[in-house]
């Protein structure tokens, strides 16, 4: 699993930074047609479809990375034992929320698949919709690998 999961750490990686690139670039290109008074009302449309996929993508990085906020001013006094014991509580009640928000997302990306995206015929807003369960998921199985990692007895370095 370790060379298909790094490939999915680089494919999300790239894909997030193609998104934002895409997204910054419909932007400017939708403010300088509205400048030139030809606006193009799309272009910021699909930059929040971009943006939303984005956010999610990116919050994954950040949690691999542990580059996340996080207020250890409790843990840090405790025994070590118990700050394991804890910080694996608190893993598993994200993995369960995160398996809710899986669930609960793909259910909403299922039912607004007649709707459009912002009246652009041909567009399912599923396709913004369906950012919620993916990002969940890949957030999930982030999570479990952390939770995995808190049974492993740590490196030497």
């Amino acid at each position: 699993m370790g060379g298909l999961y790094r490939l999915l750490c680089r494919a999300e990686a790239v894909i997030a930074a193609v998104f934002l690139l895409v997204m910054v670039g419909l932007i400017f290109t939708g403010g300088v047609a509205r400048m030139a008074g030809a606006p193009l009302n799309w272009t910021t449309d699909i930059a929040t479809c971009l943006f939303a996929w984005a956010c999610f993508l990116t919050a994954n990085i950040a949690w691999r990375n542990n580059g996340l906020m996080a207020i250890e001013l409790l843990t840090a006094r405790l025994p070590a034992v118990i700050a394991a014991m804890l910080a694996r509580v608190n893993l598993v009640l994200i993995a369960l929320f995160l398996l809710y928000v899986v669930v609960a997302g793909a259910e909403l990306a299922w039912v607004s698949r007649a709707r459009t995206f912002q009246g652009i015929p041909g567009i399912s807003y599923s396709w913004v919709t369906a950012s919620l369960p993916a990002g969940a998921a890949l957030l999930l199985l982030t999570t479990l690998i952390k939770l995995r990692d808190t049974f492993r007895p740590a490196r030497a370095a």
